[in-house]
């Protein structure tokens, strides 16, 4: 079972990691069609700023799965104690 647990953590993360980077070359793309326009700014701002919420979410979810790692470890090392 934890075994199911750790692939889909992995897999989980693979497809986020993912996400990002496709996330990351849409918006250079278009902040290079964008122009210098006052508009063309403005999206450039909200652009960085939604990355860098995407960012911060991931560097979240990557505590996390350290987390739950850790917590899979001790418990796979405390059932070989115990065993």
């Amino acid at each position: 079972m934890s075994g199911i647990i750790i692939v889909a953590i992995i897999f989980g993360s693979i497809v986020t990691l993912a996400g990002l980077i496709c996330v990351t070359v849409l918006v250079l793309v278009r902040m290079r069609h964008s122009g210098l326009t006052a508009a063309g700014r403005q999206n450039s701002r909200d652009e960085a700023q939604m990355i860098q919420e995407i960012f911060r979410g991931l560097e979240r979810m990557e505590e996390r799965v350290e987390a739950l790692e850790t917590i899979l470890m001790d418990g796979r090392e405390n059932k070989g104690e115990n065993g």
